[in-house]
């Protein structure tokens, strides 16, 4: 079957309402959590086979993660997909006032190589939560990770409303020129600006998460063994390859001095005397990626690393120092196991430095010192800050992931990945009571002065003014003038 033939099939189904249901969508995500739980080996093993990625690994950074996400989504979706019930102004008191979450359609995906399960299949079930068909388009560059895709997700998932499309830069481009109601791309920001602009020619909305190079600032109030490990970690975890690790260092020498001292012990504690022999390190995806990391090492002064064999794709934990900011390593994101330090003397160069360059998808803040921390976080401007840690933010399904201008647009994770894919359609009932008839007759013509000073203060916003108990008072006066009436027609007739 064609592309265009796919996505008209797709259309088709979203037309039919089948998805609209959400006794459906809640069926067919416990059908991917039941995918994930009956294939949890397989997963590891094509993890493996793509990306050398340890079992571990695997599981912490992806298959648990999945089923963790798939599993909470189903907790809260009847939640989630309810109208909501937003705050009524003095004016729409007695109107009902809702906003629902309807799906935009047909939703692409397309997914990303260094996390190809994850990156992939984490907004695919948002979409699917938010009611959406969704065409899967699983990253070429992890290829055991996309045949996996391409012939599982069909035996669980509904093949009329969810599809998977392989291959490579001619399949993309031709999925580009479809129209879909959204698209989700997770890549670099080059791929990034493809899509956009593809998605601009049909103006459908799009998400772009992509990447850049995330700071880690460093000073001597740290507890600097507990900080070293753990941006040792989210660096050379996956061999760098994370949109969200530590991209480069800033600190003053002396803080380098120890945190260099602290690594050498560290990296032998992890990976032994010689880290190529470690089963714990990835590899780098391909050939293309070895040589380009390779290039950057050329003219760096590296103080600890730098091992490379090509036959492996193998790149060792490198740190590389007497970093300056116009450096070739410091150009693009790396996106491997190289750590580059640039020496700042204060918070106020490292903030200087940041604000110089394109705005990055994370920043790490390591100190003690909350006035420092609290004017780098006030004062630079990033998709996400992990204080006193590295990557941690994202597992935290109750804040946003994603970009912000270079590094992406749109967030997702937990609620945010269902917002992400719901459009929120606003709705005003009004009734037909002559009391609010009467009132919003100034409104029509012929019009006066008396009509427009009334609609005025009508209209005025009203400062600490709540509706919140207002229907109760409303009860209240009504129910103190039926008295009185009532006592007004006894006395009468007495």
């Amino acid at each position: 079957m064609s592309i265009s033939d796919t996505v008209q099939k797709l259309h088709t189904a979203f037309a039919s309402g089948k998805t609209r249901n959400v006794e459906f969508r809640e069926k067919q995500l416990k059908n991917l959590l039941r995918m994930y739980e009956e294939n949890h080996d397989q997963m590891a093993r094509v993890l493996a086979q793509d990306l050398r990625k340890h079992k571990q690994e695997a599981y912490l950074m992806e298959i648990d993660y999945m089923i963790n996400d798939v599993r909470s989504i189903i907790s809260n979706l009847r939640e989630w997909a309810k109208p909501e019930k937003p705050k009524k102004t003095f004016v729409n008191m007695m109107d009902g006032v809702m906003i629902y979450n309807d799906p935009y359609g047909v939703v692409l995906v397309i997914g990303a190589w260094n996390y190809p399960l994850q990156v992939t299949l984490v907004p695919v079930a948002a979409a699917m939560a938010a009611g959406n068909c969704v065409l899967i388009k699983p990253s070429e560059v992890a290829p055991a990770t996309s045949k996996f895709i391409a012939e599982t997700i069909p035996k669980y998932l509904d093949q009329e409303c969810y599809r998977v499309v392989e291959g490579g830069v001619k399949e993309t481009s031709e999925l580009l020129k479809q129209k879909f109601d959204h698209v989700f791309y997770t890549g670099s920001g080059r791929v990034g600006k493809i899509v956009h602009q593809a998605c601009s020619e049909n103006l459908t909305p799009c998400t772009l998460e992509l990447g850049g190079k995330s700071p880690c600032y460093i000073d001597s109030s740290a507890d600097i063994p507990i900080a070293t490990k753990r941006i040792m970690w989210g660096k050379f975890v996956n061999a760098g390859q994370t949109c969200i690790a530590p991209d480069y260092v800033l600190c003053t020498k002396k803080v380098q001095k120890q945190f260099l001292q602290e690594a050498r012990s560290v990296l032998k504690e992890w990976y032994g005397e010689n880290p190529r022999q470690s089963p714990d390190l990835s590899r780098i995806i391909n050939e293309q990626h070895f040589q380009r990391l390779s290039s950057m090492l050329k003219g760096t002064n590296t103080a600890i690393g730098g091992d490379t064999n090509a036959d492996e794709k193998y790149i060792s934990p490198t740190i590389v120092v007497d970093v300056k900011n116009n450096d070739p390593v410091m150009q693009d994101e790396i996106f491997g196991p190289i750590l580059p330090i640039i020496n700042v003397e204060n918070a106020h160069e490292a903030i200087e430095l940041i604000n110089s360059r394109d705005k990055p998808l994370a920043m790490y803040i390591f100190s003690k010192n909350e006035t420092d921390r609290d004017l780098i976080i006030s004062n630079t401007s990033c998709g996400g800050i992990c204080v006193n840690d590295t990557m941690g933010h994202f597992a935290v399904e109750s804040l946003p992931f994603g970009g912000v201008g270079p590094s992406g647009m749109g967030a997702y994770h937990g609620k945010y990945g269902f917002d992400t894919f719901t459009h929120k359609k606003s709705c005003l009932v009004k009734n037909f009571s002559p009391v609010g008839e009467k009132l919003a007759s100034s409104r029509y013509p012929p019009y006066s002065d008396s009509k427009l000073s009334f609609l005025t203060t009508l209209l005025k916003k009203r400062q600490g003014f709540s509706l919140k108990f207002l229907p109760y008072a409303l009860m209240f006066g009504l129910g103190v003038a039926s008295t009185m009436i009532v006592k007004t027609i006894v006395e009468r007739e007495n």
